[in-house]
C-alpha cells in the first residue's frame, strides 16, 4: 500500500510498473505531445498520485466502503456498462449508421462496445471511457473524449459533409424497419449519466423520401428535436402511449453567424405552396418533367418558378440539384419587397440605468458604462444604422441628449423630467442617436456617467415610468430596451411593494410570491410587443426585487431575465462576470421584428406554444427582438388518421438581421409514421420528452403552484411506466421496474426536475432565486437545460491521463468521464467539479493531501483555502493546468452548439468548510436525500409501488 503522503488520487507511484499503465502513459504521452504546448511539457513535473486511494481497493469513483464501481444503486452487482446500458439485444443486431436504414439497437450493448466505469484495483485507465468512431456524436456533449464528448460535442452533428463522422445515410440508399424496442429493467440496470450524451434514437425514413441523396436533408437534432421519431398514425394511439408529441426548436446555434453557418439562398427565388405555404424543401415531389413539385404538407401542385433553374446575375442555367433548399433542410432565404411591411428598420439599444443608492453603491452603475463602453466595438453596426439612447432613473427621469460628433464643443446635456404620470420626451431626435455618427460624444457620456450620480442618496425607483417613457421614445422603430436595476421600482407606474414573506416559503401559499404583483407588467408587455419593442432584464438587487412580475416584460417580448443576487463590484469574480455576459449579450447578432410559425403534414396541427414571445394568432408567435440563447416547445395535435409513410414539419422564422436584410430560416424535420406502440416508445427521445415537461411544470407552478407542478410530473413518470408495463412488458414485471433502454433516464431527469430550485419543496429559497429558475426551466436551450436539471460530475483528482489535454484529433479539451450524482461517488481525498451551467462548485475533500492543495490552489493546508466565490489561481504545473482546463471546458457551450452569454461562478468548497455552501453545492446531487427531496432509491422504489398497485 502506498504512503498516504506519496501524492493522491488513483494513479499508483512511479515504481508500480505495470505493463498496462505503461502502455496507458505512453499512448497519453504521445497524445499529450502532438497537442499545441507540447514544447513546453519537457519541463513540467509529470506527478504520481496515489495516497489514500487504495483503501477501498476500487477507484476514486467507486462508492465508499470498496463497493464496486460496476455496482448499481441497490447494491446488486452491475454488469460492466456501455453507452445506453441496455437491455436485450437481439441475437444478430448490428449496429446501423446514425439515421436511416436497417433498425439500430439504440441505447443496447454492441459486440465489442467500450466499457463504461470505474476500472477495478486502483488505477483507471483512460482509454475505456472513450468508444470508437462509430458511435454517433452525442447531443449536448460538453466536448471531445469520453462518452461525455465523443466529438466537439452537438455542433458536430450538423452531419454535413467533410465530416468525419458517420453520416446520416440517404433515405435512398436502405430500407428497413423502425428502431426495435429494448426494455431494461430500471432496477437491477440503473441510469448512467453518461447515456444524456448519447443522440437520440435515429429517424429511419423509408427509401427515396428525399429529392435529393444530401446527408443533410433533414433537420439536425441540434436545431429541431421531436420528443417521438417515430409518429404515431391515430390520436388513439398518440393517447394511448401517454407520450407527448412535441418539437423543441432552437432555430439558431450559436451567438454569431461565424460560429454557426448556415446556407443562404440569396437570389430571392422563394417558391411556396399556393395553399399552405410551406417552402420547398427536400421533401417535395417534382412531376411533370420537373415543371411543377407536390407539396409535401397538403399534396397541393404547385409550379417551379421559371427562374429556379437560373442565375439572374451571371445570365446562365444552374444545376436544381444543387439549390440549397433541395439540400438543406435548415436554409435561410433572403426575402424580397414583399416580406416587408416596412423597410427593415435599424438595431435600436435604449438603456434604463437605475441610478438609485444601491445601483452606485453596488458599483453596477460604473460597471455597467464601463462595460458598454469597452463593447461599442462588438455592437452590431455593420450598416451603420445602429442606434443608441440613454436614460437614468431613480425617483425621476433622466435623458441625455448626445449631440453629432461633428458639433462643435458638442456635451452631452442631461434633461431632467420628475412628471412620472405623463412624463414628456423632449428632443426626442437627440435623445436616440447612431453609433456611428456619436461615437465620440457617447464614449465621453460614458465616461463621465457615473461621476454624475456619485452622491446619489436616492432609495427611489420609478422604473415602470421609465419604462413607459422608454417604450413612447423607441416604439416609432422598434428595438430593445435594456433594464440594469439594483432597486425595486417603488415609486411611480408598476409600483412594487416589498411583499417576500419567509412564513409563506415551503407551504402551499408560496405560489402566491410567483404570481405578479402589478398587473402593468403584463399589459405594458404586450402593447411592448405590438409596437416591436423587446424588453430584457438584469437585475441586481441584494434585498427582494419581485423577479417574478419583472419577468413579465421580457416573457412576452422576446427578452430574458437574468438575475444576480447579492452582486457587487468590490468583489472582482462578480465584476468579471457581469462584464463579461453583458459584453456577450451586446455583441450577440439578434433578429428583429421576428414571427416563427409550424406548419405540418395534413392530419397534424401545432396546439400549444411554450417560450418567452407573444402569440399573435393561433400558430403565429411575435418576437419584437429574436434572441440567439433560447429554445421554444411546440405542442403537435393529430387531428386526422396519417396515411403517409412520412409526415413533415416545417419551421419558419422571418426576421431583420442586424445588418438591415430581411430572412427566412426554414427547418424542415421529416419523421416516419407507424400503428406501432412499440415504434413509438423505441423512437422516444428522453431529453426532448422532459424539455416539454419542464415548461408544462413551469406552467403548472405559476398557475396552479408549486405542489401541483411536483405531484403533475410524479403522476406523468407513474403513468408512462405504468402504460409501459401494461401495453408493452406484458403486464408483469417480475418484481422489476421495466422500461425502454432509450427512456431510462427520464426517472433521474424527473426527479432532477422536481429537486431543481425552480420546484423544490422548501423553505429556504427566496422567492426571486425561484423565479429566476423558472425563467431558467422555460427558456434554456436542451443540452444546458439537460445540464441543469441533471448537473455534471466530475472527478479531478483521478482524471485519466488524456483529460484535461487537447485531443490531437480535434484539439478539443478532453473531458473526464461524467459521474452520477450522488455522494457514493465521493472519496474523502478526492477533489469534484460540480456544474449545473450556471454554477460551478470545486468539493475538496476533507482528507485532501498536502500535494493537491499545492498543485491546484498553491496552498499546503486545508485552513489557507479560500472558499466561497472564487478562481482557480494559474500556477506552473501540469496537475493545475489541467483542472482549470476541465472546468474551462465544461463551460463550453459552443461544443454543445448552443448559443448562451453565461459565465458561470466558481465556488471552492470545503467538506469540513462553510456548512451553508457545503449544504448549496449539495443541493444540485441529484440522487441523494437533501431538503426535503427523496433519494434516488427511494424515488425509484416510490414508483415501483406506484406502478405495482
Amino acid at each position: 500500500m502506498a504512503a498516504p503522503n506519496e501524492g493522491y488520487g488513483q494513479y499508483p507511484p512511479q515504481q508500480y510498473e505495470q505493463a498496462p499503465q505503461q502502455d496507458v502513459d505512453q499512448q497519453a504521452a504521445q497524445a499529450y505531445a502532438s497537442a499545441p504546448h507540447a514544447a513546453d511539457h519537457g519541463r513540467k513535473k509529470k506527478r504520481a498520485y496515489a495516497a489514500q486511494a487504495f483503501d477501498v481497493g476500487a477507484g476514486g469513483n467507486a462508492a465508499v466502503g470498496g463497493q464496486l464501481p460496476g455496482a448499481g444503486q441497490f447494491g446488486a452487482p452491475q454488469q460492466p456498462a456501455v453507452p445506453g446500458y441496455g437491455g436485450y439485444p437481439g441475437q444478430d443486431a448490428q449496429p446501423a449508421p446514425y439515421g436511416v436504414g436497417s433498425p439500430q439497437p439504440y441505447g443496447v450493448p454492441q459486440p465489442g462496445a467500450p466499457v463504461v466505469g470505474g476500472a477495478v484495483g486502483g488505477y483507471q485507465a483512460p482509454e475505456p471511457y472513450y468508444p470508437s468512431a462509430g458511435v454517433p456524436p452525442a447531443p449536448g456533449a460538453p466536448g471531445p473524449g469520453g462518452v461525455a464528448g465523443i466529438t466537439q460535442g452537438f455542433s458536430s452533428m450538423q452531419l454535413g459533409a467533410g465530416a468525419n463522422l458517420p453520416q446520416q445515410v440517404p433515405p435512398q440508399a436502405r430500407a428497413g424497419p423502425l428502431n426495435q424496442l429494448y426494455p431494461t429493467d430500471l432496477l437491477n440496470q440503473p441510469f448512467n449519466v453518461s447515456e444524456l450524451d448519447l443522440p437520440p434514437p435515429p429517424i429511419v425514413l423509408p427509401p427515396n423520401s428525399s429529392v435529393t441523396p444530401s446527408p443533410d436533408a433533414n433537420c439536425a437534432p441540434k436545431y429541431v428535436r421531436s420528443t417521438l421519431n417515430a409518429v404515431p398514425t391515430t390520436h388513439s394511439l398518440l393517447k394511448k402511449s401517454k407520450l407527448p408529441f412535441a418539437l423543441v426548436i432552437q432555430p439558431y446555434a450559436a451567438l454569431h453567424d461565424l460560429d454557426d453557418p448556415v446556407p443562404v439562398v440569396q437570389d430571392q427565388v422563394i417558391s411556396r405552396c399556393r395553399r399552405c405555404r410551406s417552402y420547398i424543401n427536400p421533401f417535395v415531389t417534382f412531376l411533370d418533367h420537373g415543371h411543377r413539385w407536390r407539396c409535401n404538407m397538403c399534396n397541393l401542385t404547385n409550379d417551379v418558378p421559371q427562374a429556379f433553374d437560373w442565375d439572374a446575375a451571371a445570365q446562365t442555367s444552374v444545376d436544381r440539384w444543387k439549390r440549397h433548399e433541395l439540400n438543406h433542410a435548415v436554409v435561410e432565404f433572403v426575402a424580397p419587397q414583399e416580406y416587408m411591411v416596412r423597410p427593415p428598420q435599424p438595431l435600436v439599444y435604449l438603456f434604463l440605468f437605475d441610478v438609485s443608492y444601491a445601483s452606485v453603491s453596488t458599483g453596477l452603475l460604473a460597471t455597467s458604462a464601463r462595460t458598454i463602453l469597452d463593447s461599442l466595438n462588438r455592437i452590431p453596426n455593420a450598416d451603420r444604422r445602429t442606434r443608441l439612447g440613454f436614460i437614468a432613473v431613480d425617483s425621476s427621469l433622466h435623458y441625455f441628449a448626445v449631440p453629432k460628433d461633428s458639433e462643435e464643443n458638442g456635451e452631452t446635456s442631461m434633461l431632467v423630467v420628475s412628471d412620472l404620470d405623463e412624463p414628456f420626451l423632449p428632443v426626442p431626435q437627440e435623445l436616440l442617436v447612431p453609433l456611428s455618427e456619436c461615437r465620440t460624444s457617447i464614449e465621453n457620456f460614458l465616461t463621465k456617467l457615473p461621476e454624475m450620480f456619485v452622491n446619489n442618496q436616492s432609495n427611489g425607483s420609478c422604473m415602470g415610468s421609465a419604462l413607459r417613457a422608454g417604450h413612447k421614445l423607441i416604439s416609432p422603430l422598434g428595438g430593445k430596451i435594456v433594464v440594469l436595476s439594483a432597486s425595486l421600482p417603488n415609486v411611480g407606474f408598476g409600483k412594487l411593494e416589498m411583499r417576500e414573506d419567509k412564513k409563506l416559503l415551503g407551504t402551499s401559499k408560496e405560489s402566491s410570491l410567483l404570481q405578479t404583483a402589478n398587473s402593468f407588467y403584463k399589459s405594458f408587455a404586450v402593447e411592448c410587443s405590438k409596437n416591436q419593442v423587446s424588453i430584457d432584464m438584469f437585475l441586481f438587487s441584494s434585498q427582494y426585487q419581485d423577479v417574478a412580475s419583472l419577468s413579465n416584460l421580457p416573457r412576452y417580448t422576446g427578452g430574458q431575465t437574468w438575475f444576480y443576487p447579492g452582486w457587487n463590484a468590490g468583489r472582482a469574480e462578480d465584476a468579471i462576470k457581469f462584464a463579461s455576459e453583458f459584453s456577450d449579450y451586446l455583441s450577440s447578432e439578434i433578429g428583429l421584428e421576428a414571427v416563427l410559425r409550424v406548419r405540418a403534414t395534413t392530419g397534424l396541427r401545432m396546439s400549444t406554444f411554450y417560450g418567452n414571445f407573444f402569440n399573435r394568432s393561433s400558430d403565429l408567435c411575435a418576437f419584437p427582438a429574436f434572441p440567439r440563447d433560447q429554445c421554444y416547445v411546440v405542442e403537435v395535435a393529430i387531428d386526422e388518421n396519417l396515411t403517409k409513410g412520412i409526415v413533415c414539419m416545417q419551421t419558419a422564422v422571418l426576421h431583420t438581421t442586424c445588418n438591415g436584410e430581411r430572412r427566412i430560416r426554414v427547418m424542415t424535420l421529416a419523421l416516419p409514421t407507424t400503428q406501432s406502440l412499440a415504434d413509438v416508445y423505441a423512437s422516444a427521445d428522453q431529453s426532448a420528452v422532459t424539455t416539454y415537461f419542464s415548461h408544462k411544470a413551469v406552467e403548472r407552478a405559476l398557475s396552479g403552484g408549486l405542489d401541483s407542478a411536483r405531484d403533475g410530473l410524479q403522476s406523468k413518470i407513474t403513468e408512462l411506466l405504468q402504460t409501459f408495463k401494461k401495453e408493452l412488458a406484458g403486464g408483469s414485471m417480475g418484481g422489476g421496474l421495466q422500461f425502454p433502454s432509450n427512456l431510462r433516464g427520464l426517472p433521474a431527469l424527473f426527479l432532477g426536475l422536481i429537486k431543481n430550485v425552480g420546484l423544490r419543496k422548501s423553505a429556504q429559497i427566496p422567492s426571486d432565486l425561484r423565479s429566476a429558475a423558472l425563467c431558467q426551466l422555460s427558456t434554456l436551450p436542451l443540452p444546458l437545460l439537460m445540464q441543469y436539471i441533471y448537473p455534471r460530475l466530475y472527478s479531478l483528482h483521478d482524471m485519466p491521463n488524456n483529460a484535461g489535454i487537447p485531443d490531437p484529433e480535434t484539439n478539443q479539451i478532453v473531458l473526464p468521464p461524467p459521474l452520477n450524482l450522488s455522494s457514493e461517488r465521493f472519496v474523502p481525498y478526492g477533489l469534484y467539479l460540480i456544474d449545473d451551467g450556471q454554477t460551478q462548485f470545486l468539493w475538496v475533500g476533507r482528507d485532501a493531501v498536502q500535494q493537491l492543495l499545492l498543485d491546484v490552489f498553491g496552498v499546503a493546508d486545508r485552513t489557507q483555502l479560500h472558499i466561497g466565490k472564487a478562481t482557480v489561481p494559474e500556477l506552473d504545473n501540469d496537475f493545475n493546468e489541467r483542472v482549470r482546463a476541465v472546468i474551462q471546458k465544461s463551460r463550453d457551450h459552443q461544443s454543445k452548439g448552443v448559443g448562451s452569454i453565461v459565465l458561470p461562478h466558481i465556488y471552492i468548497v470545503r467538506e469540513d468548510g462553510e456548512p451553508s455552501l457545503k449544504l448549496w453545492a449539495q443541493t444540485l446531487l441529484v440522487e441523494d436525500r437533501a431538503d426535503q427531496g427523496m433519494s434516488y432509491q427511494q424515488w425509484m422504489g416510490t414508483l415501483r409501488e406506484k406502478v405495482s398497485a
